[in-house]
């Protein structure tokens, strides 16, 4: 086991083939050195920064960074760091690596570890990168850095919030609807279709959202649609006529009122503002309740 408040560096081979679980740095994760467009993830991520202080972009929200700070970046979001103002030691993992485990992952987008809930983290950390070098192409390993990681988001899970929540009994429709929303808003954006689904009214889902959320069904189901839309935006060469078609749109004209009524800005005016070197001052989109974009300060 590594000292305590000591981070191990053991990174996988570099001519080693791809693995369901490792650790790397904030330098793999980009082909670009200085970050100057977002990265459209496809890799499940913690990122615990160890060096510097800056900001991170997660799904356009910037966090602040300094060592102790976790992050919790899930695959399909969009992440941009102020390289080389930090440094961090990301584990890295497929979406499916952890499958048939018991692990419920509510880790939050950003925690600021201190005191000995700092140590253990850092501890973990540093085991599963030791052995994901050391142990790795044996028949044991797979398996070892399953339950290791699982370890450590069941640790991450379980620290304290600082404050207590009262859970109200629209928060199951809200959090279903979610659900159905993250399955299908490429398909669709009528919140009649999703009340179908789930077997309610759009009166009933209405009144989850407006409680928990404070904004309708309707904002609801947008708001995923336009985060998706400036993820695309952001982070592809896609066509702007092309993305607005992957996300239902038949026409382009039709996309781009959604988007600046959505956003504030056109597609074409956020994407040139995106792609500035450093973190832009525009309009960004609001990132959907329940789609882990809370955060969580100790």
């Amino acid at each position: 086991m590594v000292p305590s408040g000591h981070l191990a560096t053991a990174l996988p081979d570099a001519g080693a083939g791809p693995t369901d679980i490792e650790t790397v740095t904030l330098c793999d994760l980009t082909a670009d050195p200085g970050w100057r467009r977002h990265v459209l993830l496809d890799h499940e991520l913690i990122v615990l920064t160890t060096g510097g202080h800056g900001l991170a972009e997660v799904d356009f929200r910037a966090l602040p960074c300094r060592p102790g700070t976790l992050l919790r970046v899930r695959a399909g979001q969009v992440l941009r760091c102020a390289v080389p103002r930090l440094d961090a030691t990301v584990v890295r993992w497929l979406p499916d690596a952890l499958h048939g485990l018991d692990v419920d992952d509510d880790v939050p987008t950003w925690i600021q570890l201190a005191g000995e809930d700092e140590d253990a983290v850092i501890n973990e950390v540093s085991q599963l990168s030791v052995d994901s070098h050391r142990h790795q192409g044996t028949p044991a390993a797979r398996s070892l850095l399953r339950h290791q990681l699982t370890v450590l988001l069941l640790r991450l899970g379980m620290l304290p919030s600082g404050a207590t929540r009262v859970v109200r009994p629209e928060e199951d429709t809200f959090h279903r609807l979610c659900r159905e929303v993250e399955r299908g808003y490429q398909h669709t954006r009528r919140v009649e279709d999703y009340a179908d689904r789930l077997g309610c009214s759009v009166r009933t889902l209405t009144r989850a959202c407006l409680a928990v959320s404070g904004r309708s069904a309707k904002q609801v189901v947008d708001e995923r649609v336009a985060l998706q839309a400036s993820r695309l935006l952001a982070a592809t060469d896609e066509p702007i006529a092309r993305i607005g078609r992957q996300l239902g749109f038949s026409e382009p004209t039709n996309f781009g009122r959604f988007f600046t009524r959505e956003v504030g800005v056109s597609p074409g005016a956020f994407r040139a503002a995106r792609e500035q070197p450093a973190p832009a001052p525009v309009v960004r989109p609001r990132p959907p309740v329940g789609a882990h974009s809370d955060v969580r300060r100790r």
